[in-house]
């Protein structure tokens, strides 16, 4: 079964996790993966409201011309009969978690990014777990709902408490990848240096921050190629020019981004 999924090439991997079906209290979560990039979306009036979360990847919101960015600790959520489009790159994991309540904190948005608690984020793989049973499921329904925050869209970055540089900075070119801002101001917003907020990133990343930049916006290119021209992406991604994006592409792919669009 595959609702909501279409591919380019390969067919889509659905695992399905249904707890307490029919019942207002009740969860049913679509796990997702495949080898070619992945197009979710609603149109219809459909029942039931929905929250999009990949672990490992970005997602990509389409709204019209425009197009927002989540990250791996970011989630989209529609409620029910809100029409939307979430595009996820190859190979990435996406949970589609679908419910007959509204969060508490969500009640007053239709959709739109939502943060989610570590611990949140853990339940939700938890119950897409073959061994899990209907009661632990359950149980760990009520703990994701009350992890599911709205964003405010507020772009700049606020003092980490206890070190999490990096993840404040992540978060925020989460929703811009194309964001040119360097380490140094980032340094300066969040009142630490340079130094520690390099440190920062590679003890969180395994990675300085410009290599992990770089990354993260080929990431995000990855997801729009299969819907916009390679010269768009490159733009919507933060590269001058249409040849440095090709050149970055191909040296962490080792091929064209043309090829990808299929």
């Amino acid at each position: 079964m595959r609702p909501g999924g279409h591919f380019r090439d390969d067919p889509v991997h659905c695992e399905e996790f249904g707890y307490g079906l029919g019942d207002p209290d009740g969860i049913f979560v679509l796990k997702y993966r495949s080898a070619s990039a992945l197009l979710l979306g609603e149109t219809r009036q459909d029942f039931l409201h929905q929250l999009y979360w990949s672990p490992d990847g970005v997602l990509a919101v389409l709204n019209g011309s425009s197009t927002e960015f989540l990250g791996p600790r970011e989630g989209y959520w529609a409620a029910r009969a809100t029409a939307h489009e979430v595009r996820a790159g190859d190979r990435q994991t996406v949970y589609r978690v679908c419910l007959r309540e509204i969060p508490p904190a969500l009640h007053d948005r239709r959709c739109g990014p939502v943060a989610l608690t570590a611990e949140a984020s853990d339940l939700i793989r938890r119950i897409t777990r073959r061994d899990c049973d209907e009661a632990t499921a359950l149980a760990a329904r009520r703990r994701i709902m009350t992890g599911l925050t709205p964003l405010t869209g507020d772009d700049a970055p606020r003092p980490a408490v206890g070190g999490g540089y990096a993840l404040t900075v992540a978060r925020a070119l989460s929703h811009d990848p194309a964001d040119p801002t360097p380490l140094s101001e980032w340094a300066r917003r969040l009142r630490v240096s340079a130094k520690t907020l390099q440190r920062d990133f590679v003890r969180e990343f395994g990675m300085p921050y410009t290599r992990w930049r770089t990354r993260h916006r080929l990431s995000a290119a990855r997801v729009l190629l299969h819907a916009h021209p390679v010269t768009e992406v490159a733009h919507r991604v933060g590269y001058a020019s249409p040849s440095a994006f090709i050149a970055a592409y191909a040296g962490r792919y080792g091929r064209t981004p043309g090829r990808d669009r299929g």
